[in-house]
């Protein structure tokens, strides 16, 4: 099957971070840093929750990058972080090995900077077998340009662009399905915006559930 034509599962999905490190976080300018770390921090809380087999991998943190952020490493705690000296991945022996260990063929790629350290890897590993699934706000370049041309050239690759929502909604599926879902719901409230916004409003204004903070007192207006 045309890997267009198919979803991806928890089950036949892994997701890889690749040098969320502060040095790298530091030339991003394709988008707002504090959403950019927002975006990888709820996906992978999300991945964690659904059990997908995660892959950390950095470059030359103690010579030049810096440690992953203590937002991520938060996540997967005591999670080896495949150190890399190579600019692409796919070159370290060590993260093509953590690749291979988690036994899956649809990857969900993030990483900075999108230009080098997420392209690179990922047209080898298109050519390798996997099909790679790009989330672009979790991703960072140096500049909207440099974003753009990246990601068409992952297109033109065979790679598929998302985005954090859409990629997290399709490890969820159907709301029928009950074994995330409240767990789901508490991940995306706080980190989902808008979205995170109305899920806080169902809960509380149509099925009546307590509010995550403490209720305000509402004042009645003053008859005239």
């Amino acid at each position: 099957m045309n890997q267009y034509h198919k979803l991806y599962t928890p089950q036949d999905s892994a997701i890889v971070f690749i040098d969320h490190q502060p040095q790298m976080l530091f030339g991003v300018a394709s988008m707002d840093r504090a959403m950019l770390i927002n975006n990888v921090t709820l996906i992978a809380k999300v991945a964690k929750e659904f059990n997908v087999p995660a892959v950390l991998t950095a470059v030359e943190t103690e010579s030049f990058s810096g440690y992953v952020w203590p937002q991520l490493l938060d996540v997967f705690p005591g999670q080896p972080v495949v150190e890399r000296s190579s600019m692409n991945s796919w070159d370290d022996a060590g993260f093509r090995k953590a690749i291979e260990a988690t036994g899956k063929k649809n990857i969900i790629m993030t990483g900075l900077w999108t230009e080098v350290c997420v392209t690179w890897p990922t047209i080898e590993m298109l050519g390798a077998g996997y099909n790679i699934y790009v989330v672009e706000d979790c991703c960072g370049a140096t500049s909207p340009a440099a974003q753009e041309a990246a990601l068409s050239r992952m297109v033109q690759a065979g790679a598929v662009r998302v985005t954090t929502i859409a990629a997290l909604l399709e490890w969820q599926r159907d709301w029928k399905n009950k074994e995330h879902y409240n767990n789901l719901m508490s991940l995306l409230k706080p980190q989902a915006g808008a979205y995170g916004i109305g899920v806080e409003y169902a809960y509380t204004m149509v099925h009546h559930a307590p509010q995550s903070a403490q209720k305000p007192q509402i004042v009645p207006k003053k008859a005239h």
